[in-house]
């Protein structure tokens, strides 16, 4: 049988990029989505046209009732997934002092939270099956080196390089990797609206990155190649610093 994989937040971006990279890998991958079902029906179309497997899975990533339901439902009728890889995200950049509190809460229910509700429902079945797994988080150089305007995004994905190390080390000896990958500028939705010129002069490489770049980094962790890999933070940034 194919190991499952659950990819949250593909519909679109790096998640998008990634749930077609794992479905060419030979993983069956659960395609994540919280409403834009045409976007997700593209990545499972892309995956299945390119001889993979892959099913829409759609649920909030910041509902906890609703991811739990979800992802009960399809360990009941498939098994113990293999792993996830949690990409859902969003962002609401303001300066702190114009960043209200319900801003906040958004961009941490959906990153950190998301992350939680997402991840919880799958462990315990994945440990019970004994065959290893693999987790990957992406999280962003906001995480590690902050950025003005975006607090909430910013702690967030530091939270997210906390919870992979904790996470390893507590999955570690059941031979269930956990890893995070930090992007930097990506070409995606996300960075539209930007001075891209101004910011392309920041990073050494002088470019964007593409998603299936971050796409190939995640195919290598849920690898079997990446086993003696966990709790590290990899960042992905044409340099940056």
């Amino acid at each position: 049988m194919k190991k499952i994989i659950l990819v949250t937040g593909a519909s679109r971006g790096i998640g998008r990029a990634v749930a077609i990279r794992l479905g060419a890998a030979g993983f069956k991958v659960l395609v994540n989505f919280k409403s834009n079902l045409d976007a997700a029906k593209e990545v499972v179309k892309s995956i299945v046209d390119a001889s993979g497997e892959a099913e829409l899975c759609q649920f909030d990533v910041a509902n906890r009732d609703e991811a739990k339901a979800k992802i009960d439902k399809v360990i009941s009728s498939e098994g113990p997934l293999y792993g996830c890889v949690h990409c859902a995200g969003i962002t609401i950049d303001k300066p702190f002092p114009a960043l209200e509190g319900a801003e906040w809460d958004q961009v941490l229910s959906t990153n950190l939270d998301g992350a939680y509700n997402s991840l919880h429902p799958l462990i315990m079945p994945l440990i019970q099956n004994r065959k290893g797994g693999r987790i990957v988080i992406l999280s962003s150089i906001s995480g590690i080196t902050g950025n003005r305007g975006q607090a909430n995004y910013s702690a967030s994905k530091a939270g997210l390089i906390g919870l992979t190390k904790s996470l390893a080390q507590e999955l570690a000896k059941r031979k269930i990797t956990v890893n995070c990958v930090a992007p930097g500028l990506i070409e995606t939705e996300m960075i539209q609206g930007l001075p891209l010129d101004a910011l392309k002069k920041m990073i050494p490489m002088q470019r964007l990155g593409a998603p299936e770049e971050v796409a190939d980094l995640v195919d290598f962790l849920v690898s079997d190649k990446a086993s003696y890999i966990t709790g590290q933070v990899i960042s992905i940034n044409g340099g940056m610093i």
